[in-house]
Parts: structure tokens; C-alpha cells; sequence
């Protein structure tokens, strides 16, 4: 009984399984404001207006990133982990970057003067 060709039959497909597949792990640290932004913005579907460092967790610390809805009444400000490059907290705020009166469709009233 040989055992040696039967082991090497099994053995090599999964050898060539396993060197086929890359395993990717996110870092995971969000470095720029760009990065936070992008975060934040994924989270909540609208477009970040401002990002700043904030402390937060000890020494690495976080993002506030402040996000406008174009078509609702207010934004979110969120609270990106450095550490974890995920949302910490989402709180809703007033549209930043505009005027505190909501943006509504324009309407135009035809034969009125």
C-alpha cells in the first residue's frame, strides 16, 4: 500500500486552492480627512462638507466629520474611530455649510405677476 501518491494527490489541489485566494485586512486606521470623509459618506449617503481631529478612545483619537443631505431638512455629524475606521456615533445637526432654512424644490407658479 502507498500512501505517498495518494497524499500528494490530495495535498497539491489544495495547495493550489489556497495560493489562489488573498486574503485582504483592512488596516483599519483612518489617517486623513479624506479617508474619514469617505467613511462617512458611505455610512450615510450624503456628502461630507468637513472633517477635524477630535480626541476620542485614548491617544489615537477621531474624526467629526459634519455630512449634508441635499434633499432632507438636516445633516449628520459623525464620529469616525481612528482605531477602527468605523461610524462611533451619528447625530443629526442643522444642513451645514448653508442657510438653516430648508432646501425644498423651487416651484414656479406660470401667469402670475
Amino acid at each position: 500500500m502507498s500512501f505517498r501518491p495518494l497524499a500528494l494527490a490530495l495535498l497539491v489541489p489544495a495547495l493550489v486552492l489556497s495560493a489562489g485566494v488573498s486574503k485582504k485586512h483592512a488596516s483599519g486606521h483612518v489617517k486623513s480627512s479624506k479617508q474619514a470623509k469617505a467613511i462617512a459618506e458611505k455610512d450615510t449617503g450624503g456628502k461630507a462638507s468637513s472633517a477635524r481631529r477630535i480626541p476620542l478612545n485614548g491617544a489615537s483619537g477621531g474624526w467629526e466629520v459634519d455630512i449634508r443631505m441635499p434633499h432632507e431638512a438636516k445633516g449628520w455629524r459623525c464620529v469616525i474611530d481612528s482605531d477602527t475606521g468605523m461610524v462611533h456615533t451619528k447625530t443629526r445637526i442643522d444642513q451645514p455649510g448653508g442657510s438653516s432654512k430648508a432646501e425644498g424644490p423651487v416651484r414656479m407658479v406660470k401667469g402670475s405677476r
